[in-house]
């Protein structure tokens, strides 16, 4: 998080891109969606200059820098009076905030399998796996999306709930499969 009672410093990212091929443009905006930019009109991005942007402005300039005729600038910014800055974070932060919605989303579906395969009894190794697989997902992104939440928007605290709940989840349908598989103790018992 940046401290509130200081100006926030940011980097503006300038592209420019030949129309054709347009893989190149996608490319270019998939990586800097990627890493968390904020898109302010075509061939221009902005995120606060922070270390957690890094490497993603580097990976956007030299995906530009490798298209013949791409060309790219990268400079230093700040808002220019305090509305203009207080309006930059809160675009920002209201593209976090649509993040962590689609996190919590996902969530929810990884919730919904698990339920599903416990409502019908799919109680095997290679499904637990696939689980397993889908929480480490979903713990990547979480991480990810919470370097690049540098305001603190809306739905991080949920978000951070909600993890722990797919993985208690996750946890408790890996102890039913352990259950199917080798038996309870009370099933060796008798």
């Amino acid at each position: 998080m940046t401290d509130p009672g200081r100006r926030v410093r940011w980097l503006v990212l300038l592209v420019r891109l030949p129309a054709s091929p347009p893989r190149h443009r996608v490319a270019l905006r998939r990586e800097l969606r990627k890493a968390g930019a904020l898109s302010l009109g075509q061939g221009v991005w902005a995120v606060p200059d922070v270390p957690a942007f890094a490497d993603g402005v580097a990976r956007a300039v030299e995906l530009t820098g490798a298209v013949k005729g791409g060309e790219a600038v990268t400079l230093e910014a700040a808002g220019r009076s305090g509305d203009d800055a207080d309006r930059l974070q809160a675009m920002f932060t209201a593209a976090r905030s649509a993040d962590w919605a689609e996190f919590l989303a996902d969530c929810g579906k990884f919730e919904e399998e698990i339920a599903k395969e416990i409502r019908i009894a799919e109680f095997t190794l290679a499904e637990l796996e696939e689980e397993e697989q889908s929480l480490g997902r979903l713990r990547r992104r979480h991480r990810d999306l919470a370097a690049r939440d540098v305001f603190g928007a809306p739905g991080a605290a949920e978000a951070t709930t909600r993890l722990k709940q797919c993985a208690d989840a996750c946890e408790q349908y890996a102890e039913l499969v352990f259950s199917a598989l080798h038996g309870t103790e009370e099933e060796s018992a008798a």
